[in-house]
């Protein structure tokens, strides 16, 4: 499956809306306009969150949990390294997925069991501030495209300090 996602320039808080590969509306993403740290809500286009994705304050690094129906699911890090960004989404059981690449560049892939699962590329739409996301069948697309919103979150905020 292919996704395209497309952050809003003129919206309190982040908003995002996530397009199909036909360019059909499938999920938003409403952010909180007031609040301590990233506080997002993963939505179906009806309205219904199907994840909520928050910042983890006082943290030694850059920590993210994606919670569904109110119980942590998963946890996105930002990881320690020399030269190449990475992030792990950490996972119930031994699957977690490691995601490395060009982030900046919003070129990236997730690696799970030693097999890439998904891609990110900027290069699928050359619109600005957008950036597609092809996972393979049989993934958990809602962990994957949730990660790919905190990796973005993480990034702007990176050059909001700079």
């Amino acid at each position: 499956m292919i996704y395209r996602i497309k952050e809003a320039f003129w919206s309190w808080g982040d908003d995002s809306a996530i397009c199909d590969q036909f360019g059909q509306p499938v999920y938003q993403v409403d952010g909180a306009a007031f609040s301590w740290g990233d506080d997002l809500s993963f939505q179906d286009m009806s309205g219904r969150q199907l994840a909520r994705i928050t910042q983890t304050l006082f943290s030694f690094k850059p920590r993210y949990q994606i919670q569904i129906d109110g119980t942590v699911f998963a946890e996105v890090i930002k990881e320690w390294s020399w030269f190449n960004q990475k992030f792990t989404l950490d996972v119930p059981g031994p699957n977690d997925y490691s995601i490395t690449g060009s982030f900046w560049e919003h070129e990236f892939s997730f690696t799970r069991q030693g097999r890439d699962v998904a891609r990110v590329s900027k290069s699928y739409w050359a619109w600005t501030d957008s950036y597609g996301v092809q996972t393979v069948d049989n993934e958990d697309d809602l962990a994957i495209l949730c990660t790919c919103i905190v990796i973005d979150q993480v990034l702007h905020d990176g050059d909001r300090n700079n």
